[in-house]
C-alpha cells in the first residue's frame, strides 16, 4: 500500500468560534489533510401536535401543543389522541375556528333581534283564579310565560332561559330572558283575575 500521511484531528469549538465555521471543511497543510468535524445539536425530542379529543392533563380538543416524541408516540398517536402538525391542518384548523366563529356571531345576532321582537311586544297578559283580595291560587312559573310565548309568537324559548320574580299576587311583572350568553331581554308580564 502507498503510505500517504493524512491526519485527521479534532478541533475544540473555540478554534470554531474564531474561524465562524459551521461547515465541513478540508484543509491541506504541509503534511497530509486535516479534516475538521462540526458537531450537531442534539436532537430535539419533542413534538408539535394538534389534540383530536379532550385529554386529561394535558388539553383540550383543537389545542396546539408540543409533547415528548415517546409520549406522542406510544400513547397518543396509538390512542388516535393526536396527530403531528402540518401547514395543511394548520389551514384546516384556521378554516374550522373561522367558521366557529362566523356561526356564534349569526347566533348572537338572531338573539339580538328576538330580544328586540320581546322588548316592542309589550306586556303578555296571564289569567289566574284569585282569591282574598289580590292574592292568586298557586304561582306564576317559568313554563308559564313559555307556553305564552309559544302560543303569542310562534317563538320556542326554553325554560331555563327565563328568570322570574316570585309571583302570588295579581299585578305587573317584568321577567328577563337569557337568551345568549351576551344578551337578555327584559318582558312584562301582566298576571289579572278573572
Amino acid at each position: 500500500m502507498a503510505s500517504t500521511s493524512a491526519t485527521l484531528s479534532w478541533t475544540s469549538t473555540s478554534w470554531l468560534n474564531t474561524h465562524n465555521s459551521t461547515k465541513f471543511t478540508n484543509r491541506t497543510t504541509t503534511g497530509g489533510s486535516v479534516f475538521v468535524v462540526v458537531a450537531q445539536k442534539k436532537a430535539r425530542k419533542i413534538r408539535k401536535i394538534i389534540l383530536k379529543e379532550d385529554v386529561t392533563d394535558l388539553g383540550k380538543k383543537g389545542q396546539l401543543l408540543e409533547v415528548k416524541r415517546g409520549y406522542f408516540r406510544n400513547y397518543l398517536l396509538p390512542m388516535g389522541k393526536a396527530q403531528i402538525v402540518t401547514p395543511r391542518l394548520i389551514k384546516e384548523m384556521r378554516m374550522e375556528e373561522e367558521r366557529i366563529e362566523a356561526e356564534k356571531r349569526r347566533v348572537k345576532e338572531e338573539a339580538e333581534q328576538l330580544a328586540i321582537i320581546f322588548q316592542t311586544v309589550g306586556a303578555f297578559k296571564l289569567k289566574r283564579k284569585t282569591g282574598k283580595g289580590k292574592q292568586i291560587f298557586g304561582s306564576v312559573t317559568s313554563q308559564d310565560l313559555v307556553d305564552i310565548i309559544k302560543v303569542q309568537l310562534q317563538r320556542d324559548v326554553e325554560k331555563t332561559m327565563v328568570t322570574l320574580p316570585e309571583i302570588k299576587e295579581i299585578g305587573e311583572y317584568v321577567a328577563e330572558l337569557q337568551l345568549h350568553p351576551e344578551v337578555t331581554a327584559q318582558v312584562r308580564l301582566n298576571v289579572y283575575g278573572n
